[in-house]
């Protein structure tokens, strides 16, 4: 869906002018947008799924540790699919408090495609280089949008995600390196437009939402500071968006759908930046979203 399309519908909880930041600038922070009880509840699904690294010696396709992790003081920089390790986290992602923000800038049928969550662990967890995100999971259109939410808030030293603003309506980036490796960020030759006047770090307490735009160059410095900057991502995108290319990550939640209140053809945007071809493409969606409302018309799950 493109974004005339979505600012067809009325918001139900961005106001009328965050919604046009959002699309002016590429990306939203809403500080303290989540609710403490969520807040609470995150918090402790995260410290539960970190106990299951505590015996891992080396990374696998759930935990990406850090240097100098063990079982006495676990190092976590990644958990892949949080939503397949702890309950709390698929009930997050499917709460209104997410699917309804999702809705305000993907339209009002909302699909579900990946999620991870980003611990950070402090004392010099690594940083990620400029990227953008739609050539890693390239779909039919750019409506994909990642929503993170600091657990435990993120002060500057913590290696804060930094957006570019207006970046979303720039070039497509090149996510190769001139052997022709998938490294997942820009090359440093093309970085020329970076300046600090366009840059944003993404700040606040516990609860402070970020809705990055898929095509939004962004990154993060190391997390300098003690403590970690846990923030669980999760991408949305509207119902008749389509991936080109198969998950790179397994999940059980591929296979869980809703119903959508209206089946759309696919919206069809050219992809012009060569992206990683994870799988065979097209393979099908993710299953869909339904945005919980407030009351539902009868006959509808």
């Amino acid at each position: 869906m493109r974004p005339d399309q979505v600012l067809q519908h009325r918001p139900v909880v961005l106001s009328g002018a965050q919604r046009t930041e959002y699309f002016e600038k590429g990306y939203l922070v809403l500080p303290d947008y989540v609710p403490g009880a969520w807040i609470e509840q995150l918090r402790a699904a995260m410290l539960e799924t970190i106990e299951l690294s505590r015996s891992m010696t080396q990374s696998d396709s759930t935990f990406i540790l850090e240097e100098g992790h063990n079982a006495e003081t676990p190092r976590l920089h990644r958990v892949t699919c949080p939503q397949d390790r702890h309950p709390v986290f698929w009930e997050f992602m499917t709460d209104p408090v997410m699917t309804n923000l999702a809705a305000d800038v993907v339209g009002p049928d909302v699909k579900f495609h990946h999620a991870k969550l980003n611990v950070k662990s402090g004392d010099g967890s690594r940083g990620f280089k400029w990227h953008q995100d739609t050539q890693g999971w390239p779909h039919t259109d750019y409506s994909p949008v990642t929503i993170g939410v600091y657990i435990d808030g993120c002060e500057a030293g913590q290696g804060p995600l930094a957006c570019v603003r207006g970046s979303h309506e720039g070039p497509l980036y090149s996510m190769y390196d001139a052997q022709g490796n998938f490294v997942v960020h820009v090359r440093d030759e093309e970085l020329g437009f970076l300046e600090d006047a366009v840059i944003e770090e993404a700040t606040g307490g516990p609860g402070t939402t970020l809705l990055l735009n898929c095509r939004t160059v962004h990154g993060s410095a190391i997390n300098r500071l003690p403590k970690a900057r846990p923030l669980p991502l999760t991408v949305y995108s509207s119902a008749d968006s389509f991936p080109y290319t198969s998950p790179s990550i397994s999940s059980r939640i591929w296979a869980t759908s809703c119903a959508a209140s209206q089946r759309a053809l696919p919206a069809l945007t050219p992809v012009l930046a060569r992206y990683h071809p994870t799988g065979a493409a097209p393979i099908g969606h993710p299953g869909p979203i339904r945005r919980k409302r407030e009351t539902k018309r009868r006959g509808e799950p």
